[in-house]
């Protein structure tokens, strides 16, 4: 492990939360974290400009410590009318089911990066990092002059190459286990699907960069093997669902507790970009149809009507349920109390003699 690192972030633990956007995006959360000596995160993607800056603002309001602000880099999509047209009348049906009107059609689809990013650099968080892409070197040095410390996010050893081109100070390395949206940006995603066990040693050895673990490490056991193959933290996202400060559906916190966690897949249905949800019934309907999904963000703002009211209405059918392969290791505790038991489990495992 890299202590010089885990120095360098101003935290107690190699521990941090993995940036989880939209319904799960918490402040709450992240300053719990942060406050139990691990970096706190939070997925500020789908915040409008303002938005983001409260949130920034009401972390920093919870917690003298460090924590960590993450952005989707712009990605090039198109509004295919076809598909639009196609995935609407799909939405049609799941709209009847959950009792609203015809879906309509977004007046915009999503937030400006440009806009977004000016915010980071003007209230400056400590640690800053993007998925989806790389930065441009001008945007990391704008941060670095501010004192942020930047993360890029990598889903294969090339994308980690291009990563520290960039000047990145660290590489997260997002392995096909990972919950929510595949950070990919070189290649497809279905040719981007590196384990994490496989992808963390592989990048140790390729840049000279500390590694930040990520992807399907649901208790210590799993931060102690990071660890061991050259990680100098590691993110969890998913083991964080169930934490007390998270205010997430009760219908999601459910299966999240259930053996259906256990089930996952990767889906374009619900976003137009490959994610690692629960599977439900719309995702199952979704299977082998991509060819009537719209690109990443269009899907995802076509069907927020959808997810909002399965969300409020415990209709979990409808809800886009990201969560990683270790679901089912998550438990229901204040973040503080995952933090210890995650440091005391991963002690455990290190102490095996072989």
């Amino acid at each position: 492990m890299n202590h010089d690192f885990v120095r360098r972030l101003g935290i107690d633990h190699p521990l941090l939360l993995a940036p989880m956007a939209g319904e799960t995006a918490k402040p709450a959360l992240a300053i719990a974290v942060s406050n139990a000596g691990a970096l706190g995160a939070l997925g500020a993607a789908y915040m409008t400009p303002q938005a983001l800056r409260d949130a920034i603002r009401a972390i920093r309001a919870g917690t003298q410590r460090p924590f960590h602000i993450n952005l989707f880099s712009p990605q090039p999509w198109t509004a295919d009318h076809a598909k639009m047209a196609a995935y609407r009348a799909e939405l049609g049906q799941a709209h009847a089911a959950l009792g609203l009107g015809a879906p309509d059609l977004p007046n915009s689809y999503q937030e400006s990066f440009e806009a977004q990013f000016e915010v980071v650099l003007e209230e400056a968080p400590p640690v800053f990092s993007t998925t989806f892409g790389v930065l441009t070197p001008e945007q990391v040095t704008a941060l670095k002059d501010r004192n942020i410390l930047v993360l890029g996010t990598a889903t294969t050893v090339a994308e980690a190459r291009v990563q520290a081109s960039a000047g990145v100070d660290a590489i997260i390395a997002q392995g096909a286990e990972a919950g929510g949206h595949r950070g990919s940006f070189l290649d497809s995603v279905e040719h981007s699907l590196v384990g994490t066990m496989a992808l963390v040693p592989q990048i140790v050895s390729a840049v000279k960069l500390p590694v930040i673990a990520a992807g399907g490490i649901g208790d210590g056991r799993g931060v102690a093997a990071a660890l061991c193959l050259g990680a100098s933290a590691v993110a969890l996202g998913t083991t964080f669902l169930l934490a007390e400060e998270m205010a997430l559906s009760p219908g999601y916190k459910a299966l999240l507790q259930s053996d259906r966690a256990e089930n996952t897949a990767l889906t374009r249905a619900f976003s137009g970009r490959h994610a690692r949800g629960i599977r439900n019934a719309f995702l199952d309907r979704m299977a082998g149809r991509d060819d009537i999904i719209p690109d990443f963000p269009v899907a995802n703002a076509m069907s927020k009507a959808m997810r909002g009211a399965a969300s409020k209405s415990g209709q979990t059918d409808y809800q886009s349920l990201w969560a990683g392969q270790a679901a089912r290791l998550a438990r229901p505790e204040p973040a503080a109390a995952i933090v210890a038991r995650l440091l005391a489990e991963a002690r455990q495992a290190l102490e095996i003699q072989v």
